[in-house]
């Protein structure tokens, strides 16, 4: 019974809120620009210093702790990047049932908010995964610890994207719109599609607020198999900081709520 358990848990046990945190990734729009003239985009919704940290509830057990933030801002490829910060631990509570150690690495162009160089390091139960990836924007390529690869100019990685949307305005968009992902990762862009399902008011750990709705659409060949829906909720806001992340699945739903958050660029006037 609980070999079987396990097995089930490796399916969906944070890989499945992780995955509703990241499908917001993989980018949202392709800005132009030439190799020598970086485009440049309007970010008023996050700045070095950010923290948000969420609970990981498996039913009514906390079964981690995910943290995103912005801790440093570091030069690469001669630019200055957001160093961001993506990890999920499960609390010792729950590493006998099934551990897990995530974290994932984006150095962000604090301009362009393009990727520059993209770190994933993965630990669950007994499999684990390292994987590196250079983006090499003026000469189109992608220089990857699996080899070098053709990249379109200013493709995002799966976290890159993620503080990508958050400038994008939702005011004026419909529920049912759908705006079109695509993200490099081993070698191949991957297409998702996130749709608008509307706006709603929340309460999570950290506070009650008015938020918008997304629903990540997963693809057959994308960085996760689809186990089931996925809606992320993200405050109404200029700063869209997301409060929660709910996933059915087949054995019940996952949801990751912020409990606590800190160093924000703006106002949370969404808050209640």
């Amino acid at each position: 019974m609980k070999s079987r358990l396990e097995s089930k848990m490796k399916k969906v046990i944070f890989s499945a809120v992780l995955l509703g945190f990241v499908l917001l990734t993989g980018g949202f729009l392709q800005p132009t620009g030439s190799a020598d003239d970086f485009p440049k985009v309007v970010n008023k919704s996050f700045k070095k210093g950010e923290k948000l940290t969420f609970n990981v509830n498996y039913g009514f057990v906390t079964a981690g702790i995910a943290t995103m933030q912005i801790p440093s801002i570091k030069k690469v490829a001669g630019r200055d990047t957001y160093n961001v910060l993506f990890t999920v631990n499960s609390v010792p509570a729950f590493d006998p049932v099934f551990k897990v150690r995530d974290r994932y690495e984006s150095y962000l162009d604090t301009e362009g908010l393009f990727p520059w160089r993209f770190e994933q390091h993965i630990k669950e139960g007994s499999f684990s995964k390292d994987y590196s990836a250079f983006f090499d924007h003026r000469q189109g390529k992608a220089k990857t610890s699996e080899g070098d690869f053709t990249l379109p100019k200013y493709s995002h990685d799966i976290i890159s994207a993620f503080y990508y949307c958050r400038t994008l305005n939702f005011s004026k968009a419909k529920k049912g719109d759908v705006v079109r992902l695509k993200n490099f990762y081993e070698g191949k862009v991957h297409q998702l599609d996130v749709v608008f399902r509307g706006r709603e008011r929340v309460k999570v750990p950290a506070g009650t607020f008015d938020c918008i709705i997304l629903e990540p659409l997963v693809r057959k060949g994308g960085l996760f198999k689809n186990e089931g829906s996925i809606y992320v909720w993200l405050t109404d806001d200029v700063v869209k900081m997301p409060v929660k992340v709910k996933t059915k699945v087949v054995i019940g739903s996952i949801d990751a709520e912020l409990t606590k958050y800190e160093g924000l660029a703006g106002s949370l006037t969404s808050k209640k």
